[in-house]
């Protein structure tokens, strides 16, 4: 048995993973003030400052209780001022309010009137301890961001830079990885135990940098950390396409295996925790699909695009995909004459499926035949040619030559099909068709004699 289309089959992308930001705007204060008595005191302003500057006015309920929602992460003033009994200018804290949490803040004066020396020196560095870590956090964690960040614009850069200049990119992409990987370590080290929802946010960037520097069971397990922490849709996600890297870099089938199964469990995890957000599954399954056909997995690749698919109907991208990867998995045998084509149940459905969600764009290569997913349209009409799966070396040949030919002269080029023979025998002489979709690739027929 002869694969058929090993080169130009499957587009092989570079991921495209879920931006994972630090939660902005989501922290909330829950405080109380006490008297002198240790009862609730009603009618404190309380001013909450920003280290931006920005102030929030609050005053006490009956209860004693202030709150205030939608602020950013940060190091927070408080001061107490009205009524008379407090002191004059006001009473003053720092606190650290942590994103995506409620910050419990209470004042007893009770127990500040006790000691009314004012905080013990030991009290004192316990709070400037903790605003440096905070402060210090947040540094290495933008540090961290401003990596990935950088790492994009090179990726731009990548595309676009002369083979000459190429591995320096490459290189200065692997030290941004690492510099990320560093500083969202250092980050995590200064999240206060109790600020779960940044540590989870971290821990999820963290995975994204192992990722890029091609560390995936590194990367697995920080996505499982940040899973553990506070479970969210783009988490699973990730995690889902780091399985699948980790278990295309398997040399043992059954750890292969037990890898793709993961994967899948958790962009179905992706799919199903948040009703709102289905995109999380669909991209997913793509991911992971997109991982194990540019490993040469389209076995394991058909299941994961199919649920990408079903997932998202819509998604031309997905069918693409699907298409490509059913036609890897294209074989082929000589029974005298004839060249029997064993094709994949749903490979031509695949493709019409692109022509039909989007017939002018660039994956059904009605107008861009100078694009890579421009074979869409060519590999359709190459199976519509063969309905019987069986043809001999001279009908093959005619059949594929007429379909080339018919295409270019629906697209933009003008250019003929050019047969190069390859091999020094008649045995091994195989023929190449040299298209513009290739990118340099030769593709590969089956043998002909």
């Amino acid at each position: 048995m002869k694969r058929i289309f090993p080169g130009c089959a499957a587009l092989l992308l570079a991921l495209l993973l879920p931006v994972i930001a630090a939660a902005q705007n989501s922290a909330s204060i829950a405080g109380q003030v006490l008297d002198r008595d240790g009862k609730p005191w009603m009618g404190v302003t309380v001013e909450v400052k920003s280290e931006a500057g920005r102030i929030f006015t609050l005053k006490t309920d009956k209860d004693g209780k202030f709150t205030q929602v939608g602020l950013a992460g940060g190091l927070y003033t408080f001061t107490l001022t009205k009524p008379p009994e407090l002191p004059s200018p006001g009473y003053t804290e720092k606190h650290p309010l942590s994103t995506d949490a409620e910050n419990p803040v209470s004042f007893n004066f009770k127990e500040i009137v006790a000691h009314a020396g004012g905080p013990s020196a030991e009290e004192l560095k316990k709070r400037d301890d903790q605003a440096n870590a905070f402060k210090n956090m947040k540094a290495n964690f933008q540090a961290g961001l401003d990596a990935m960040t950088d790492v994009a614009e090179q990726r731009k850069q990548l595309s676009a830079a002369p083979a000459d200049q190429k591995a320096a990119i490459k290189d200065k992409m692997s030290a941004d990885y690492q510099t990320a990987i560093t500083s969202f370590q250092e980050a995590e080290k200064g999240v206060e135990p109790k600020d779960v929802g940044n540590h989870a946010v971290v821990w999820a960037n963290l995975g994204q940098a192992y990722d890029g520097a091609g560390k995936y069971e590194d990367a697995s397990a920080a996505y499982q950390k940040a899973i553990e922490l506070k479970p969210a849709p783009e988490y699973y996600a990730n995690l889902g396409t780091s399985l699948a890297n980790a278990g295309t870099s398997q040399t043992d089938p059954t750890v292969l295996r037990e890898r793709v199964t993961a994967s899948l469990g958790s962009c179905d995890k992706a799919a199903t925790l948040d009703p709102t957000n289905p995109a999380a599954g669909a991209h997913c399954y793509k991911n992971v699909g997109i991982v194990l056909s540019n490993k040469g997995d389209f076995k394991d690749a058909v299941p994961a695009l199919q649920k990408a698919t079903q997932s998202d109907a819509k998604d031309v991208q997905a069918w693409y995909l699907l298409g490509g990867a059913y036609t890897g998995m294209i074989d082929s045998k000589q029974t005298g004459d004839k060249i029997i084509y064993i094709i994949p149940p749903g490979t031509a459905e695949a493709y019409q499926k692109v022509i039909d969600i989007d017939p002018n764009g660039p994956y059904a290569a009605r107008g861009a035949f100078d694009t890579p997913p421009a074979h869409s349209f060519f590999l359709l009409l190459l199976l519509r040619f063969f309905p019987t799966s069986t043809l001999s070396t001279a009908t093959r040949d005619s059949a594929m030559l007429s379909a080339l030919q018919a295409i270019l002269r629906s697209t933009r080029g003008s250019s003929t099909p050019q047969f190069v023979q390859h091999g020094t025998t008649p045995q091994q002489t195989s023929f190449s068709a040299c298209f513009p979709f290739c990118s340099g690739h030769r593709c590969a027929w089956p043998a002909v004699r």
